[in-house]
């Protein structure tokens, strides 16, 4: 491991942790992946925390049979992107905004945030997210560009999450259509390949 490529996954989770505060204090409507975890939450009975973490270790569990590379960035992924937002709503960083207008101007911030975010972290080479990494993996597989990749999988995970009850708004709506694109959009920006990128793992061989 490498000083530069540590910081840059650290720089990246936090930066997403940002990105998704963003989207959440805008009170526009969940996210698409949000939304799967509250309606899952709904019709388990369990909490919203232990349904994300559940998810993300099935998501983990498809991208493997993929061949995508399980490395420190995915664990870190999972822990330390909850702490971040934690340690942001407990210092009430990101206010509600005030009125409508305000509030997509912060949705689309925040998913900006999370697309700059993704750089950084899945270009560190320490494996993707869970949800990320599926992204990726589906990306190499098909050949098919990010930004379709990505708006496919939030449409898919939103209109679960409808199915089983979860709220849906103008920025869930915003999410799903947008995310995808934005990602597209910044990573052409910085001739970023996801699919082509190589990462450390910890479970396999590197993917291929």
């Amino acid at each position: 491991m490498t000083y530069t490529r540590i910081g840059r996954l650290l720089l990246g989770l936090m930066l997403y942790a940002v990105g998704i505060v963003l989207t959440i204090q805008a009170n526009l409507g969940l996210s698409p992946w949000d939304a799967l975890h509250s309606g899952l939450s709904q019709t388990i009975g369990i909490s919203f925390g232990q349904i994300s973490i559940l998810v993300g270790i099935a998501v983990v569990a498809v991208t493997y049979q993929f061949h995508e590379a399980i490395g420190v960035g995915t664990i870190l992924n999972t822990v330390l992107i909850g702490l971040f937002i934690d340690y942001i709503f407990h210092i009430d960083l990101i206010k509600t905004p005030s009125n409508f207008f305000l509030g997509v101007l912060m949705i689309f911030a925040g998913m900006f945030m999370i697309a700059f975010a993704s750089y950084f972290y899945i270009g560190s080479r320490y494996g993707a997210g869970p949800r990320d990494g599926l992204m990726v993996a589906l990306t190499r597989v098909t050949g098919k560009p990010v930004g379709l990749i990505r708006g496919s999988i939030e449409l898919t995970v939103l209109f679960l999450g409808y199915l089983l009850g979860a709220k849906i708004g103008i920025g869930t709506v915003l999410l799903a259509f947008c995310m995808g694109p934005i990602i597209q959009m910044t990573f052409r920006y910085f001739s970023f390949e996801v699919g082509a990128v190589s990462h450390d793992s910890i479970l396999q061989k590197k993917a291929v």
